[in-house]
């Protein structure tokens, strides 16, 4: 026993179930709600989706005021979670007792995750927080959450009791990082901590209520070799990205939102040596490197006075002044494409970068664009010669109109020709068909190079043979 319950116990009505009457559960009406707070059964074993009613939500808030005004939370805090989720289960239990309201056992059980979610977690979203197989979660307002499954979005039952209590779980989760959402600073970039990117728009920019978008990373950590037995790049194809990583080809990966950048980023970097400083820049952490050598750095927005931001070029810049073997800059979109062109060609080889873009080709303009943007006035032909000089491989990754993602190039950057870049492509996916599911077929096709521009690289490194069984063992295009 802790804090106020044996105030409660003595049997005084706490205020906030005094102000609302007693609301009971018919016996002909039972509850509505799914398992695990509404959440959607997994895609393997689907099951039918059942929506809860407002009596539901309607009992719950009474429930939770009363707890509220039953409990101590600054002594709650200071139990472990284990500890604490009991406790507020045994006053919830008593609660409902005192209050007569009639549920089953089932839904009862599920009335005290829900409540226990909302004091400890993150409410609604703690469901879908504990599944593996969900890559975004979408909440439009407290009625509507999509998740995508599957590289498909899908509508849960989830929902929250207000726009107050969608917003208080934003707060919550960006306070964790130091970070704000309110009316003066609407918009926010956080994570959660497993690093889940989160970004939350709130009123008076969102209209319907607060906007909070999740792009969950799996528990276990992808890696080439999964991506190889997913179907994502082909087994050649593996071994050349991990050749790319460890020989410190410096690389760009482009793609389109949600095709899995930041994936492929994570999974090259597994092949950086462990003796090699590595400095991330990023602006909400969410690379997971695993070598022992690595510096995190995290952009900062403006105060409430608005000053105190540091910007992604800062980052960028000081990097140089921390002695980075490799750079690792987890998005590029603005002027710090020409900090990290500097640095790709100063000594900084093996660099790393992700940026949006349809194709390779697109990637080289928009980069050519973002450093123009950042107000450098340079001839185009100089700032193309840097790029030549800095880049030498795209990778391109695509979300498919099948759900699926795939690596759909691998792209050298060979060099200029008058003021043309030139590139050649050493992998290519090609669809080919699609099966009765609608599920595209396609494969990886070389494109029959034999000694690409960085074989003198490979070569130092001593992974020329490996490099040339890779690109022999590749389909090659038919002609």
């Amino acid at each position: 026993m802790f804090g106020k319950r044996p105030t409660f116990g003595g049997g005084a009505a706490p205020k906030a179930a005094a102000a609302a009457p007693v609301e009971q559960r018919s016996q002909s009406a039972p509850a509505s709600g799914a398992k695990g707070g509404g959440a959607m059964a997994p895609v393997a074993a689907p099951q039918p989706e059942v929506r809860r009613s407002d009596e539901y939500y309607i009992t719950k808030s009474m429930i939770f005021g009363a707890l509220i005004e039953a409990i101590d939370l600054a002594q709650l805090s200071k139990l472990e979670p284990d500890s604490a989720r009991e406790e507020i289960r045994d006053i919830v239990n008593e609660i409902i007792s005192i209050k007569n309201v009639v549920m089953s056992i089932s839904e009862q059980e599920e009335l005290l995750e829900d409540i226990c979610n909302d004091v400890l977690g993150y409410g609604p979203l703690e469901p879908l927080l504990a599944r593996d197989d969900i890559a975004d979660i979408m909440v439009n307002g407290a009625l509507k959450t999509y998740i995508e499954v599957a590289g498909k979005i899908q509508l849960t039952s989830i929902r929250f009791r207000d726009n107050a209590q969608l917003m208080n779980i934003c707060q919550r989760i960006v306070s964790q990082v130091g970070r704000r959402v309110d009316e003066a600073s609407p918009i926010c970039d956080a994570r959660l901590a497993d690093g889940s990117r989160v970004n939350v728009i709130a009123p008076p920019l969102a209209i319907d209520g607060p906007a909070l978008t999740i792009r969950k990373f799996r528990k276990d950590k992808l890696t080439l070799d999964q991506l190889v037995n997913y179907n994502s790049v082909s087994e050649p194809g593996g071994e050349l990205l991990k050749i790319i990583g460890r020989v410190r080809c410096n690389t760009l990966i482009s793609g389109g939102t949600g095709s899995g950048k930041t994936t492929l980023l994570n999974c090259l970097t597994n092949y950086i040596d462990s003796d090699e400083r590595v400095i991330t820049c990023e602006d909400a952490a969410e690379l997971q490197l695993q070598q022992p050598h690595v510096v995190r750095l995290e952009t900062r927005p403006p105060n409430l006075e608005g000053t105190g931001a540091v910007t992604m070029r800062d980052l960028v810049k000081n990097c140089l002044r921390m002695r980075p073997e490799r750079i690792i800059v987890g998005e590029v979109r603005g002027p710090e494409a020409f900090d990290l062109l500097q640095a790709m060609n100063t000594g900084h080889d093996g660099s790393m970068g992700t940026l949006h873009a349809n194709s390779p080709r697109e990637a080289l303009s928009r980069l050519e664009s973002m450093i123009t943007m950042g107000g450098f006035s340079l001839p185009a032909r100089t700032i193309r010669e840097m790029i030549v000089s800095s880049v030498d491989v795209i990778v391109q990754a695509a979300r498919l109109r099948d759900g699926s993602r795939r690596i759909t190039h691998i792209t050298e950057v060979m060099g200029l020709e008058g003021d043309v870049i030139i590139t050649q492509d050493l992998l290519v996916y090609h669809i080919v068909g699609e099966d009765a599911n609608g599920k595209l077929i396609g494969r990886h096709r070389s494109s029959g190079v034999g000694k690409p521009r960085f074989w003198e690289r490979a070569k130092y490194y001593g992974e020329e043979e490996r490099l040339a069984a890779a690109l022999d063992a590749s389909d090659p295009l038919e002609q």
